[in-house]
């Protein structure tokens, strides 16, 4: 199906559909649809503590026309990593691990290089690891086990605390250590400890799970809309960003993180710290989260891609603004979103976004 006359008249007439009651946060994610062909969009935006906006846009599937509303399930993508953050840091709180030991202290046979890399090094994206995406066969439906053994014959690029590199095999062994010292898989603990207590409908990647509200994901290929591609179970489970939720989740999470559960003071400042390298210096990037600033103001943001979904969340922790923006299109821009819908709320916030 061409993508171009598809989604231009359908976003025309949601964009008609929309005039008689749109808001200025309406109209320019429309426009930003129409920008970067996207067919759907969920948003929430948590400002000083209260949910002021939650909103879909466009088409959770374009096969059978099912719009997006505040309720749809998107891929979480890169974004899971803050709750595998979480739980690691909850399960620190245990005595199950410590932050600082090496990781060959939960995980067998391991390569000489990877012995000192620490639970801290994986988290903080400082461990020399690689990613194993040029071995892996996304068809393929490896055991925990399989798959550490795959990956640990990828290389390392750096000794540990040499760099900074996001390496998503980390997360990768987080999830595995998380298993083994939480005693089930890290997607259930996370449903005990964090997803349930908060009301939040959040879940690991079941594709053949009957799950309501749950929207496709679409990449452009040659100009046309095709699904996203498949990929095995045991690939769309791992901890680097394998999750189902909404915006509202995304919205309650945030608003949890102004009290101090599940999280204590203590481990969010850890989350929220910059990683030190060997040589001083300091990253951009604490637990789970990048950190950086936006006009001398602090964002805790992270985004992700997977599977034909692109997801963004902006936490501009000083004017206690938090911006959520999911779509189900591979390669589109969810933060040029978050950044002019911040903006709209914070005027302060407002910065040059290239058109």
């Amino acid at each position: 199906m061409k993508f171009i006359p598809l989604i231009l008249t359908m976003l025309v007439t949601l964009f008609s559909n929309h005039a008689a009651n749109a808001d200025t946060i309406d109209t320019l994610v429309l426009k930003e649809m129409q920008r970067q062909q996207i067919p759907g969009v969920s948003i929430a935006v948590v400002h000083k503590g209260k949910i002021i906006k939650e909103e879909g846009y466009g088409l959770a599937n374009i096969e059978h026309q099912v719009k997006v509303s505040p309720h749809t399930i998107f891929q979480s993508g890169s974004v899971g990593k803050q709750f595998t953050a979480a739980l690691i840091l909850l399960l620190a709180r245990d005595g199950k691990l410590d932050l600082h030991d090496s990781i060959d202290k939960y995980l067998d046979n391991l390569p000489s290089d990877w012995k000192t890399i620490t639970i801290h090094q994986l988290l903080s994206h400082t461990s020399g690891l690689d990613d194993p995406y040029r071995i892996l066969d996304f068809k393929k439906n490896y055991s925990d086990q399989a798959l550490i053994e795959l990956e640990t014959t990828v290389p390392m690029l750096f000794k540990p605390g040499e760099k900074w590199l996001y390496s998503n095999m980390g997360y990768h062994m987080l999830g595995f250590i998380a298993n083994k010292v939480g005693g089930q898989f890290y997607g259930d603990q996370l449903r005990q400890r964090i997803f349930e207590p908060l009301g939040m409908k959040t879940r690991v990647i079941d594709e053949r799970a009957i799950i309501p509200h749950r929207a496709a994901g679409y990449d452009v290929v040659d100009k046309e809309w095709k699904n996203q591609a498949w990929v095995s179970p045991s690939l769309n489970r791992t901890a680097d960003g394998s999750l189902y939720l909404t915006a509202h989740d995304l919205a309650l999470w945030d608003l949890a993180l102004y009290q101090d559960f599940p999280l204590t003071s203590a481990e969010k400042k850890l989350s929220w710290t910059p990683a030190q390298l060997n040589n001083g210096k300091y990253s951009q990037y604490g637990y789970g989260w990048f950190l950086s600033e936006t006009n001398g103001k602090r964002n805790i943001e992270h985004g992700g891609a997977w599977q034909g979904f692109t997801t963004q969340i902006s936490r501009y922790v000083d004017d206690q603004l938090c911006v959520i923006v999911l779509t189900n299109r591979s390669q589109a821009n969810p933060k040029r979103i978050a950044d002019l819908i911040a903006a709209e709320v914070v005027p302060a916030l407002k910065q040059h976004v290239k058109p």
